[in-house]
């Protein structure tokens, strides 16, 4: 997911909690074990046609790109708290909805939230987008990727407490 500049985005603690740890595993450790595995790799021969040792660059660079996100992420989180209850879809909401003919609850907010047993939708979503600022009894219609109008209704919007 990429973050832009200044954006705060809402974690609850354990989500926090959870992306830290990754980050600093990644971090230290891991960045350790991907410096062994190119190490040994390396060890094998001519590097133009090492398998390995190309693969393991590939993945060093996959985790420093990951490291950089979780950085940015956490660096713009607002932890714990979760937004007003005032009724108004924003980030850290957990939405029932009207999509279409079908009912569905989630929790509008970045993926590396993970709510368990609810979906997550990101505000940027042609979804999150089109309710994003509204309130229970109102509708607003979104274009799907594939160039379908669906029709959504706010039912109810709390926050999400985790």
């Amino acid at each position: 997911m990429a973050q832009t500049e200044g954006k705060v985005t809402w974690l609850t603690q354990e989500a926090y909690g959870r992306l830290k740890a990754e980050l600093d595993h990644l971090a230290g450790p891991g960045r350790i074990e991907i410096s062994k595995k190119i190490e040994l790799a390396r060890e094998e021969g001519d590097l133009r046609e090492n398998g390995g040792y190309h693969a393991a660059k590939e993945e060093q660079g996959k985790q420093e790109a990951r490291i950089r996100q979780l950085q940015a992420l956490l660096e713009n989180a607002q932890v714990g708290q979760a937004p007003p209850d005032d009724g108004v879809v924003e980030p850290g909401m957990l939405v029932t909805a009207r999509v279409g003919e079908t009912t569905i609850t989630f929790l509008l907010g970045p993926r590396e939230i993970s709510a368990g047993q609810y979906p997550v939708y990101s505000e940027a979503s042609p979804l999150g987008a089109a309710i994003l600022g509204k309130r229970a009894g109102q509708s607003a219609v979104y274009h799907t990727p594939a160039g379908k109008d669906v029709t959504v209704a706010v039912l109810e919007a709390t926050p999400f407490s985790g």
